[in-house]
Order: structure tokens, then C-alpha cells, then sequence
């Protein structure tokens, strides 16, 4: 298995880990603070028609500072902003990996809820109500802490690792990936691998 497949490969059983487990399981300390910076990412409200992206950008940045990950916003159109995370690898000259998630989400209708939509709430069997959970801040977080998992193992990547986080996904995208990648920021990437939007679902009633 090559070193790009094997890489590949860590990230998803990493990011796969939590959503397979069962829900009355008990979590360790270092999982329970895991799931609270879930909690606090899900509690910023980046609903359509009015997402709160200078709130998001904020966690998020901060968030992977607090890794060691370099972190950017850039900005092709005003109060819209694509995060930009790095890991460069110990050989920047070959291709990098791309992990790619969006920070809005779909409208919420407060009353068709058992619970807020904004606040999170965890209940007995360790589910979490939220809008957004699923689609899709679930996978930004996933990125971070296998990202935080693989920088506390002292693992060094060969490929640098890039991951963006992109406004307007659920109306099309236009100020967001697609600003992104027609910009030069993304040509400098030299993206050899890109994972986009996905999730993990343990059931799901049809």
C-alpha cells in the first residue's frame, strides 16, 4: 500500500471511529471533550438565510491553532470567508490531500423540533439535537480531531495535508468553492487527492 493510500486510509478509520461505536457506550475524558467542542461548533448558528460565518471562522481558526495546524481565512467575497487549514508534509513538492467540508447549513424551523435547534442538547442515550450535525459540521470536526490525533501520535506526514471549509454550500456554492477553486490559493495547493462532503450514518430509518 502506498504511503498517499495508507495516510488515506488512517484519516477515514480516524474520522469513522466515533460514529460506529454505540450510543450508551461510556466515552473517556479525552472523547467527552471532544464531543463538547462539537457541541460548541453546533451552538454557532450557520443556518441559511443569515449564517453567522464570522462566528464559525473564529472557532475554527481557533480550533486548529490550538493543533498546530496553520490556518488562514481568505476572503473572495466579504463576510463569506473559506477556511484554509495546513499540515505541510516533509516533502512539499509532491501532491497534497485535500479534506473539504462546508460550514452552513439548511433553514431551521424551531417547532418541528423536540429540542432547540441551536443548543446542542445531548440527551440520556448520548444523542445530539442540532441543526447542522449531520450536514455537515460533523465532518469538520471529525477532520480535526483525527487531524489533533495524528499530531499527538508525533506522526509526520510525507504529503502535506490541507483541509477547506467553505460558505454556501447548500445554495450552490458560488462564494464559496467554486471562488476557491478558480483562485490561485488553490492552484498553489497542488492538490493530488481530494476527499469532499460525507458522513458516517450508524442507522437510518427509510
Amino acid at each position: 500500500m502506498s504511503h498517499l493510500s495508507l495516510l488515506v486510509y488512517a484519516l477515514f478509520v480516524l474520522v469513522s471511529f466515533h460514529a460506529n461505536r454505540r450510543v450508551t457506550a461510556d466515552f473517556t475524558p479525552q472523547e467527552e471533550e471532544q464531543i463538547e467542542r462539537f457541541q460548541l461548533y453546533l451552538r454557532i448558528r450557520t443556518a441559511h438565510p443569515d449564517p453567522d460565518y464570522a462566528a464559525a471562522a473564529a472557532f475554527l481558526l481557533a480550533e486548529a491553532r490550538s493543533i498546530g495546524l496553520r490556518a488562514v481565512a481568505l476572503k473572495f467575497v466579504p463576510g463569506k470567508p473559506v477556511i484554509l487549514l495546513s499540515w505541510p508534509g516533509s516533502d512539499t513538492s509532491l501532491p497534497s490531500i485535500l479534506l473539504n467540508s462546508h460550514i452552513d447549513s439548511v433553514p431551521a424551523e424551531p417547532s418541528r423540533w423536540l429540542h432547540p435547534p441551536f443548543a446542542a442538547v445531548r440527551d440520556a442515550a448520548g444523542r445530539i439535537f442540532a441543526r447542522g450535525a449531520q450536514d455537515d459540521k460533523c465532518i469538520a470536526v471529525q477532520y480535526l480531531e483525527a487531524l489533533r490525533k495524528l499530531k499527538d501520535s508525533g506522526f509526520t506526514p510525507l504529503r502535506s495535508i490541507h483541509v477547506s471549509l467553505v460558505p454556501d454550500e447548500e445554495i450552490g456554492g458560488a462564494d464559496g468553492a467554486a471562488k476557491f477553486s478558480a483562485s490561485e490559493q488553490f492552484v498553489e495547493l497542488n492538490v493530488g487527492f481530494c476527499s469532499g462532503r460525507g458522513a458516517s450514518i450508524a442507522h437510518r430509518r427509510v
